[in-house]
């Protein structure tokens, strides 16, 4: 079996014969197979049944030829072995039985005993580095959306909870980013001796803060985190979700080597903001899949004509699949990127 390794060579800014590409939640409601799977199982009991969730993982891979797997997954899942109970309801997402109020709350909180509690998701882990001929990435939550989560207790449009406690009781709230940022470091480091060979931390909603309040108090823990990764033998990505390019520049000195933007920044803007230090991912509107094809491939050009003015380029959405999106408008698109990108790399040669 011949090992695409075409995201891994992006990632580390070596050369490539194509723009790779995958996309977030590429495993999920757009897809008809698996919305037959989900009338049999919630999210949380795929990821139980490290079979089925191994097999939902490999589904984009074989229907749309990508260049790189993401483990199916949710990015609550290690929470519950902190002491966070929580379910994902229909229509609202994660719903927190015991959300983080007070100081005692966060002093409660257990360290994560990946093993003991998430060994499901080891072993799918296991299954997919034994199945798949492309890198598999596996991922964490960041503590700022994983905290949104368990403080809110639900998701929120305001984080007005979030931001009282950042703002109010910012001796807590530091509490809580070193008890989470243990949590995704631990997390993390048994998904790479498991076999992951890339991860990536969602921030989904840090965009969310100022730029002076995230380098405050969010940005050292991210830093912390991918500290303790850099040792690590795998590619480390960090996305820091929608409405986030005020952002970009407080993330120079990160050692990662992949961060991921939305469609608001176009690509050349992106690796200003970041100091050209990073490979960038990224990133169609996801909304753009409504379009008619020649619609999304003249984007898709223009994002791939970005990102080949310098090495280190990803293809992706700006942010995740949505249900509607169309599984052949996909397919259509994901050979397009390859193509097209192999046949302008050419030309440069």
């Amino acid at each position: 079996m011949t090992f695409n390794d075409t995201f891994l060579r992006a990632c580390r800014k070596e050369p490539v014969t194509h723009t790779p590409v995958w996309y977030m939640r590429q495993a999920g409601r757009y897809d008809p197979e698996y919305r037959k799977i989900k009338e049999k199982y919630s999210l949380l009991e795929i990821c139980q049944q490290p079979e089925l969730a191994a097999e939902v993982t490999l589904m984009p891979v074989r229907k749309l030829g990508v260049d790189a797997a993401i483990l199916y997954s949710d990015i609550m899942n290690p929470v519950a072995s902190i002491g966070i109970d929580f379910d994902i309801v229909k229509n609202i997402g994660p719903v927190i039985e015991n959300p983080i109020r007070q100081a005692a709350d966060v002093e409660a909180l257990k360290p994560i005993d990946v093993e003991g509690d998430l060994g499901h998701v080891i072993e799918t882990i296991r299954i997919l580095d034994r199945e798949l001929d492309i890198p598999l990435i596996t991922f964490a939550g960041a503590p700022f959306t994983i905290a949104s989560y368990i403080i809110e207790g639900r998701p929120s449009k305001n984080y007005l909870r979030t931001k009282e406690l950042m703002y109010s009781h910012p001796e807590v709230w530091f509490l809580l980013m070193q008890k989470l940022g243990d949590m995704v470091i631990t997390y993390l480091k048994a998904h790479i001796a498991a076999g992951a060979k890339a991860v990536q931390v969602f921030d989904s909603w840090v965009g969310a803060l100022s730029a002076p309040d995230f380098k405050r108090f969010v940005l050292p823990t991210i830093e912390r985190i991918f500290n303790a990764l850099e040792a690590e033998e795998v590619a480390t990505i960090y996305f820091p979700g929608v409405s986030s390019g005020e952002l970009l520049p407080t993330l120079s000195g990160l050692k990662a080597d992949v961060v991921g933007v939305d469609w608001r920044v176009p690509i050349p803007e992106a690796r200003k903001r970041t100091g050209h230090r990073f490979t960038i991912q990224g990133n169609l509107d996801p909304t753009l899949l409504m379009a008619p094809q020649e619609v999304i491939h003249a984007a898709a050009k223009q994002i791939i004509d970005e990102g080949l003015q310098q090495p280190g380029h990803i293809f992706n959405l700006g942010h995740g699949l949505f249900p509607e999106a169309s599984l052949d408008k996909l397919r259509i698109l994901t050979e397009y990127i390859q193509t097209y990108s192999a046949e302008a790399i050419q030309q440069t040669k």
